[in-house]
């Protein structure tokens, strides 16, 4: 077969004197939204702030809901009444009333019960749940007070610490409330964003996305780089799939694509210090205690330049935000900062370019038109510890009717103190809603009673699974390139 005769889709089989057609990444606008941002930090105030104000902002759409569902209700002729506060219920008064959730639970870490525990010999491990079907209680509190919640219908929700809710039912002789029925702040209003042009409502074209013009955010979590000699094949590959060097034309076509990367927590593996090299002199000395600060000689600066390095190789031609996680060099209580961008002596020089080191939870608008909420998996983590079942993303659909992405902030999933807001409020709903490392990728399309769209995501550990998802900005449709070496 002489060279005119090869096929002209395929640019390795082109003839020397045929240039393949040049491709341009796809642009899109970007706005982060710096509302998990802490210009000022003190802790000298009190948690218990935090639980008021996320009632003060809640109650009234709880209040909304309960006065729609139950506004009109009657049981045995007599009218269900609202009840302003918890301790203003009374005895076989059938009554409604708002409350922050408070599950009482024996297994739950208690730090009074650690300090009195002096006969530890070793720290016990952190438990995988802390449900108790037995011993497990469930309260309702606001300022007033707390009361015991009981009956059928409590048992079969599945609640945490710290949402805000409304039950109807009546207090019974033991001083309980047993609840008949219960309802919640549901999703927030989507109001159109501004570059939205007053229309929120995304049409599918079908398996592909919108053809040509399909706009894709791809998202990564757990990467886990050691920086190590035997590091993970998978990691590379990727770098060269999302610049457009992997495999064909097609797969350089759909690259071209991808407008922005996002990498969800846990880019690094957990600290682990640097091995010494015992041959040399400097190995043979006997150790002294430090001071202060850490010890320069066990220091393992390793996984900071293997990432460095790697987005260093992705910034020319691909904008990415990098989000903290919990085994990230970066502030445990969330929100947790950015990372500082001085931990990437050659990534900085694109710092407010196409590199943001942000927040988690993360919050943008991309395109103008979509808005992606995100954490990097602490926050259904935490919450997975207080449900019996293994449904993560009926977890994380739950965040979103309770409209709060960490209810369980601060009683077990630490927090900054505030004292004016409760900046995990949602105050409006995601096109987006993205949670990493995850045990594997899941996603479902949630659909509010105001028209509300949101798809959830959950991100699978990138290490162990080598999977990057794609989302559709026009469609919200999710598509996963598996990333494996066979051999």
């Amino acid at each position: 077969m002489s060279g005119s005769e090869l096929p002209e889709t395929d640019n390795l089989l082109r003839p020397p004197q045929s240039e393949p057609e040049p491709l341009e990444r796809v642009q899109t606008e970007h706005k982060w939204i710096t509302q998990y941002n802490l210009e000022e930090r003190t802790y000298q105030q009190q948690f218990a702030d935090i639980y008021f104000l996320r009632l003060a902002k809640l109650k009234p759409a709880v209040e909304e809901v309960a006065r729609k569902t139950w506004g009109s209700y009657k049981i045995a002729g007599e009218k269900v009444k609202m009840v302003d506060r918890v301790l203003d219920v009374r005895q076989s008064e059938i009554c409604w009333v708002t409350g922050t959730v408070y599950m009482e639970m024996p297994l739950k870490p208690n730090i009074l019960d650690d300090l009195s525990r002096d006969h530890w010999v070793a720290v016990p491990p952190p438990r995988e749940k802390y449900f108790d079907a037995v011993n497990d209680q469930v309260m309702l509190e606001d300022e007033s007070g707390r009361i015991r919640l009981t009956g059928g219908a409590i048992l079969s929700e599945h609640l945490v610490t710290g949402c805000v809710i409304a039950v109807m039912g009546s207090e019974t002789m033991d001083g309980d409330f047993e609840v008949i029925d219960i309802v919640f702040p549901g999703l927030p209003p989507q109001p159109p964003l501004d570059g939205d042009g007053g229309k929120t409502e995304k049409k599918s074209k079908g398996k592909d996305g919108g053809g040509e013009a399909g706009k894709y955010v791809a998202l990564v979590s757990g990467l886990k780089i050691s920086g190590e000699v035997h590091e993970s094949l998978e990691t590379h590959l990727l770098v060269e799939y999302l610049i457009g060097e992997l495999t064909g034309p097609q797969d350089q076509s759909s690259a071209s694509k991808i407008t922005r990367l996002i990498l969800a927590g846990n880019s690094l593996s957990d600290a682990t210090p640097h091995s010494l090299d015992l041959t040399t002199p400097d190995a043979k000395k006997t150790p002294t205690a430090k001071k202060y600060g850490y010890d320069a000689s066990t220091y393992n600066p390793l996984p900071t330049h293997a990432l460095d390095t790697i987005l260093t190789s992705l910034l020319p031609s691909l904008p990415i935000d990098l989000m903290p996680g919990d085994s990230d060099p970066a502030n445990t209580a969330l929100p947790q900062q950015p990372i500082h961008p001085t931990m990437f002596p050659q990534a900085k020089a694109y710092f407010g370019t196409t590199f943001n080191s942000v927040t988690n939870p993360y919050l943008a608008t991309i395109d103008g038109t979509t808005q992606f909420l995100g954490t990097s998996g602490q926050t259904i983590d935490d919450i997975y510890k207080y449900l019996e079942g293994e449904d993560r993303l009926g977890m994380a659909e739950r965040t979103l009717r309770w409209r709060h992405v960490a209810p369980t902030c601060p009683d077990t999933l630490w927090s900054y103190p505030f004292q004016n807001t409760d900046p995990f409020v949602l105050e409006r709903t995601p096109e987006v809603y993205f949670v990493g490392n995850q045990p594997r990728f899941e996603t479902r399309m949630v659909v509010g009673s105001g028209g509300q769209r949101c798809r959830i995501v959950l991100l699978p550990r990138f290490a162990e699974t080598g999977e990057v998802v794609l989302v559709h900005l026009e469609t919200l449709d999710c598509e996963v390139v598996k990333i494996t070496v066979e051999g």
